[in-house]
């Protein structure tokens, strides 16, 4: 199948202080691929140098079998953090505008995506008259009309309310399953956890995490303590976290703990009506990655 985004050793720093530091990973052709890390970590330097807007200070970048040359770049599709969007156009014309601007228009295909995002009736009407949460969708809607091979979406979820980011996950996965490779950018683990098929951590400029998600977690042990239950849960000997959720909890295991002793302290306790020993969820992970660093 090959590979859509090839990144080698790549380094890139900012008046003598790295940035990025030597990272390497790839992206496979049809990929979601989740590329997290704390703010400040790097990964806008790294989505930044993929568009070509930054060059390495070292390494190498391939995209699409290449470099980035305007060929390339028309076959790249872009939602940025920073959203922006013409406010006194209707939302016909700025999509007209900005296919224009990646030399292919299709009307059929843009009316499609207004449709399955819910913003058909909303198509006549200027950017200034939607809500934050519309004017996401229609940028987005911008970054994929031309049907490009390659998807950067860089927090694609935020601001939305659940029932449009499951209309933007849906999406993003049916686009995968199409055959697009796409590249995420977000802190939102739980929506990493269930559409990546790999991803990339980066702190404070290093690579800490790379594989998919059933493998990072594996690597972490099953540490976590997931219980339902009547009763006050505080104070394990042993837990080093518990997460609530009314009669939920997530208990992060401290390391070395017995699992047992802490079932038995626990049963001691509370009344427990189901538990299970799983692996930390990304979130969890992430926070520890970010804690030991």
């Amino acid at each position: 199948m090959g590979n859509t985004v090839e990144v080698s050793n790549v380094s890139k720093s900012f008046n003598g202080q790295f940035v990025v530091r030597d990272i390497s990973f790839d992206i496979a052709k049809g990929e979601v691929f989740g590329l997290i890390g704390p703010n400040g970590a790097g990964k806008t330097t790294i989505i930044r140098m993929l568009l070509d807007i930054l060059r390495p200070d070292s390494g190498g970048l391939s995209i699409l079998g290449s470099g980035l040359t305007d060929d390339i770049k028309d076959r790249i599709g872009y939602l940025p953090e920073e959203r922006g969007l013409y406010q006194r156009l209707t939302v016909m014309d700025t999509l007209a505008y900005l296919g224009a601007l990646k030399n292919k228009q299709s009307k059929r295909r843009t009316l499609e995506l207004l449709e399955t995002m819910g913003m058909l009736s909303h198509k006549d009407k200027k950017i200034s008259e939607l809500s934050k949460g519309m004017a996401q969708k229609i940028q987005l809607i911008a970054a994929i009309s031309h049907d490009p091979e390659f998807i950067i979406l860089d927090e694609p979820f935020s601001g939305l309310d659940p029932v449009n980011m499951k209309l933007v996950n849906d999406l993003i996965l049916e686009l995968g399953k199409r055959g697009k490779t796409i590249l995420i950018s977000t802190h939102m683990m739980d929506q990493v956890e269930r559409m990546c098929d790999r991803i990339f951590m980066i702190h404070k400029g290093n690579g800490v995490l790379y594989g998919s998600v059933g493998e990072i977690k594996s690597r972490f042990g099953k540490n976590t303590i997931l219980l339902e239950f009547d009763g006050e849960l505080k104070d394990i000997k042993g837990v080093k976290k518990i997460n609530h959720s009314g009669n939920y909890a997530e208990l992060l295991l401290e390391s070395g703990a017995d699992t047992q002793d802490v079932l038995k302290t626990i049963a001691s306790k509370v009344r427990v009506s189901k538990f299970e020993l799983s692996a930390p969820s990304l979130n969890e992970i992430f926070i520890q990655v970010v804690e030991e660093a």
